[in-house]
């Protein structure tokens, strides 16, 4: 493999390219050539999983949260992320702005009406009416919990760990370097290996069913405007067009104007949520900022823990209840996007305590998510009439927006903004902020990925980033036509099932931090405490000594 390497002009592990790269190209010709098999297959892991380890998914994450409140609170909270006597490379105001940057995605633009509506138009917990004011209120709280401080821990806890092993103890850029209290100089053979490898894959498809989603969106938006149709072969082309802009940007090296455009984006993104929130009911989207905070304060103890066990009982489920397509799809999918999250946040916290990192990278994406969903998701639950007298008096408007969801999933922005003056200028806006939001996400996945590989903080060799992008594109043009029809739920059934060692991956990664900072007090622990323990620490305090 090094003497391929060495042709091809790769600066990579040759083992752990190669044999991603190879997993990558056989699942790309399986799927081409036996589409059905392994979409039952697919269905088939995905209905295990979510039967029986619905709830190992929704303990684990909350397991997360408090190792994350506990260690920022502890005495190991004042250790900094970087080298002895680093500071933090920005400022606050600039480590927030690209917090935001890193988690704004498509994923908001995509959830931040078709998810309250969803949940308004069809509540998930017993006893809720349909459209009532008790169902608008879990609507706007079950969204918020999906997508605020839950998905932030997924990313803050392999973000601690990349930033305290790598950018601390300067080990490889490589998930498998997590790990090294654990394994020692293994990280370096085969189940180091391993664990990398499996990285990258769970990394390659969390984009590419984000890049299918993305592409899905923009079709429908496409469709809304111009009449083009939104099938799996309109998302395929729209997919080839965005893949091809991300891939010449690397070539290019494009990377201030990459940078000029995530900026650009992000502004476009809070530009559009403030015209919602001055063209829609302004007084009642301000008074339901204030009320989400309380709501999801009150509702989220319930709901972090709730796992649908009654679902058996309920005919209208397949055995594991609305917890399946819902809260597990999401963590599933987040985890495998964790890497590249932690990654990029770790990156830009070299300096920072264990105490700012953790509750800064918690809260402050979580705040503006709550802020958009409650802005989003108010406004068009109010589009489509919250209460039995508010829906009379729509007459035959009540029920568009949810109607539309119904529809089409991803159709939810564009018919959400048809209630808004100048609709097609602001539905052609949005359709070049998921655009943006897509070209420079499978950007930054392509450096990502090929980090992973390298295990360097520079990136490789310009080819070798074209392949990862290309790749990416691929997995998720296959995605599509794999979904078919099927469309989300297809989605959910793949990333569900790659979701799962990844998973096991992050849960892994608590006992090593725990090791790992108990490194920090050696000098103060002198029970059950390993020889090589002693001998890392020691190694680690010399890297990190100036």
């Amino acid at each position: 493999m090094q003497t391929l390497a060495e042709k091809l002009r790769l600066r990579t592990d040759p083992t752990i390219f190669f044999t991603s790269a190879g997993f990558t190209l056989v699942f790309v010709v399986a799927l081409v050539i036996f589409p059905g098999p392994i979409g039952e297959a697919f269905a088939a892991g995905r209905a295990w999983i979510v039967t029986n380890l619905g709830w190992f998914f929704i303990l684990g994450v909350n397991v997360w949260l408090f190792f994350l409140i506990w260690v920022a609170a502890s005495r190991h909270g004042h250790i900094r992320l970087g080298r002895k006597g680093s500071r933090p490379e920005y400022t606050n105001l600039s480590w927030f702005t690209m917090l935001f940057a890193g988690g704004i995605g498509t994923v908001l633009m995509f959830w931040g009406v078709a998810e309250p509506i969803s949940h308004f138009s069809n509540p998930p917990l017993p006893g809720i009416e349909p459209y009532s004011e008790a169902a608008a209120q879990d609507a706007i709280s079950i969204a918020i919990y999906h997508l605020g401080l839950h998905t932030w821990t997924i990313f803050t806890l392999p973000g601690l760990a990349f930033a305290y092993f790598i950018n601390r103890y300067e080990l490889p850029v490589r998930v498998s370097s997590v790990f090294y209290p654990l394994l020692r100089e293994g990280i370096h053979g085969p189940v180091g290996k391993a664990i990398d490898i499996a990285s990258i894959l769970g990394t390659l498809f969390g984009v590419a069913v984000s890049l299918g989603l993305g592409s899905s969106q923009i079709a429908a938006g496409l469709d809304a405007l111009f009449g083009t149709g939104d099938g799996p072969w309109v998302q395929v082309m729209i997919l080839a067009v965005l893949t091809g802009v991300a891939v010449t940007s690397i070539v290019v090296g494009l990377d201030k104007g990459v940078k000029f455009l995530s900026n650009l984006n992000i502004g476009m993104a809070v530009g559009l949520m403030i015209f919602v929130l001055v063209f829609g009911s302004t007084l009642f989207l301000l008074r339901g900022i204030v009320e989400t905070f309380g709501l999801y304060i009150e509702n989220l103890p319930r709901l972090a823990f709730w796992n649908d066990m009654l679902a058996d009982n309920n005919p209208d489920t397949d055995g594991w209840g609305w917890q399946g397509g819902w809260t597990v799809f999401y963590w599933a999918w987040t985890v495998t996007w964790s890497p590249f999250i932690g990654l990029f946040v770790a990156r830009i916290s070299r300096g920072r305590t264990i105490r700012e990192f953790v509750f800064g990278v918690l809260m402050a994406p979580s705040l503006f998510t709550l802020i958009w969903f409650a802005i989003f998701g108010w406004q068009a639950m109010e589009f489509d009439g919250i209460g039995a007298g508010a829906r009379a008096a729509l007459g035959d408007q009540a029920g568009q927006i949810s109607a539309a969801v119904a529809e089409s999933v991803p159709l939810a922005m564009f018919a959400f903004l048809e209630g808004f003056p100048m609709a097609t200028f602001v539905q052609g806006f949005a359709v070049v902020i998921v655009a943006i939001f897509f070209a420079t996400s499978s950007d930054s996945a392509s450096l990502v990925v090929d980090m992973l590989c390298t295990g360097q903080p520079t990136p490789g060799p310009v080819h070798q980033r074209v392949f990862w992008g290309l790749a990416e594109g691929l997995v998720a043009a296959m995605l599509i036509l794999l979904a078919g029809e099927a469309g989300l739920s297809a989605l959910q059934q793949v990333i569900t099932v790659v979701g799962l060692p990844i998973f096991l991956l992050v849960c892994m990664m608590i006992p090593s931090l725990l090791r790992g900072l108990a490194m920090e007090d050696i000098d103060h622990i002198t029970i059950g405490l390993r020889p090589e323990l002693s001998e890392f620490h020691r190694d680690a305090k010399e890297t990190s000594a100036e």
